[in-house]
């Protein structure tokens, strides 16, 4: 009988042991906003060279999410929104600041700021509020919200991979997290730039693997 507690208590001891070590995930959805995904969202039309980079990057988003959902996985959601007139990125002339202004993407309430028809949020899954930057962290909530729930690795997929998904990937880097990207559940302009972050990139700030993995994984 004696054995049998002893066993039992270390039993629960290690149990207790791996569920303080297990690093509690999330699956980070960055800009899978119309403008990008949508055949009708200005980006798309403008700078999405490779279609079928984009097209497999969108049903592989689409496993993804679903895979998360089904196991109670933290989804959260990263997309970009602008008061009118931007004030929010003031008088640049260069940058992503200069470019989104002149471009008239991201406006609140416009056609290319909605959440793409597939991967839209559900209930009970956090959108991100406050983003004026290239990473996901710049202005937003993001690390507030992840550090008050423990979340310490995150699997990123999303727009545009050279971009915005590599800068949030390297600020998840430099603020302690995790950061593994789903290396076809994202799509830069076209094969090259994908292909150069994932080949020259990744391995400083984090790890790469497919979504086949990723909803291979337990």
């Amino acid at each position: 009988m004696k054995q049998f507690v002893l066993l039992t208590l270390n039993l629960i001891f290690m149990m207790t042991m791996q569920a303080q070590t297990k690093e509690k995930a999330a699956l980070l959805l960055i800009e899978t906003q119309n403008e990008w995904m949508h055949p009708q969202g200005n980006l798309y039309k403008a700078l999405v060279e490779d279609q079928a980079l984009m097209q497999q990057s969108i049903q592989q988003i689409e496993k993804a999410l679903t895979y998360a959902r089904n196991h109670n996985l933290t989804v959260i959601h990263v997309g970009l929104s602008f008061t009118a007139g931007y004030p929010e990125l003031g008088l640049a002339t260069s940058g992503l600041r200069h470019a989104i202004p002149k471009a008239g993407t991201f406006q609140a309430g416009a056609f290319g700021t909605s959440f793409y028809e597939t991967v839209q949020p559900i209930e009970g899954e956090f959108i991100v509020k406050g983003r004026t930057g290239a990473s996901a962290f710049t202005g937003s909530n993001l690390d507030v919200y992840l550090r008050n729930n423990h979340i310490e690795k995150l699997f990123l997929v999303g727009y545009a991979t050279h971009v915005c998904v590599e800068s949030t990937f390297r600020d998840a880097h430099e603020r302690g997290y995790h950061a593994v990207v789903l290396s076809d559940a994202t799509a830069a302009f076209n094969a090259t730039q994908q292909q150069y972050f994932l080949d020259e990139i990744v391995h400083h700030f984090g790890s790469q693997q497919t979504t086949e993995a990723f909803t291979s994984s337990k």
